[in-house]
C-alpha cells in the first residue's frame, strides 16, 4: 500500500495555504502524524505547542492534523481564531474533510479544510500593510521518522 504522504499532492497543499496566508494575518499548518494516535485533539495541541505556533502575533495559527494510521484527524486553533468561530466551525470542516477522506481524495479534503479555514482567517484577521508570514508554509510529514 502505498504511503499515505505519497498520495499527497504537498505542492497544491502548500499552495493553497500561501493563498489562504495572503488574505488574513493568520497562519495555517499541515502535519502528517505517525503511528497509532487514540486522541488526535491532544495530538494536535502538543504538536501546535512543539512547533510554537502560539508564538503569532495574533495567536491566529490553525494547525491541521491528519494520522492515517488511525485513521483521524484534528483541527486545532489558537485562542484567538477559536474564540471568534466556535467549535461549530470546526465541526463543519472536520465534517467536509470526512467526506473527502471517505472518497480517498486527500489532497481535497486537506485543500478544501485549508480554504474554509482561510476564509474564515481574512474574515476576522484580515491582511493589514506589515503583515508577514510567521511560520513555513510546507507540509510536515512525521509518518516517515523512525
Amino acid at each position: 500500500m502505498k504511503a499515505f504522504a505519497d498520495q499527497l499532492d504537498t505542492n497544491r497543499i502548500e499552495q493553497a495555504i500561501a493563498a489562504a496566508e495572503r488574505l488574513s494575518s493568520g497562519e495555517l499548518r499541515v502535519v502528517i502524524q505517525r503511528g497509532s494516535v487514540a486522541d488526535p485533539v491532544t495530538t494536535a495541541r502538543n504538536e501546535f505547542a512543539r512547533l510554537e505556533m502560539f508564538r503569532t502575533r495574533e495567536r491566529n495559527a490553525v494547525l491541521i492534523l491528519v494520522a492515517p494510521e488511525s485513521r483521524n484527524f484534528a483541527i486545532f486553533g489558537d485562542d484567538a481564531i477559536h474564540a471568534k468561530c466556535g467549535q461549530a466551525f470546526w465541526d463543519e470542516v472536520a465534517a467536509a474533510m470526512t467526506g473527502y477522506f471517505r472518497d480517498g481524495k486527500f489532497t481535497d479534503g486537506l485543500v478544501h479544510a485549508i480554504d474554509h479555514a482561510g476564509r474564515l482567517l481574512a474574515k476576522h484577521f484580515p491582511r493589514r500593510p506589515g503583515d508577514k508570514n510567521e511560520l513555513p508554509d510546507d507540509v510536515i510529514d512525521r509518518s516517515t521518522i523512525i
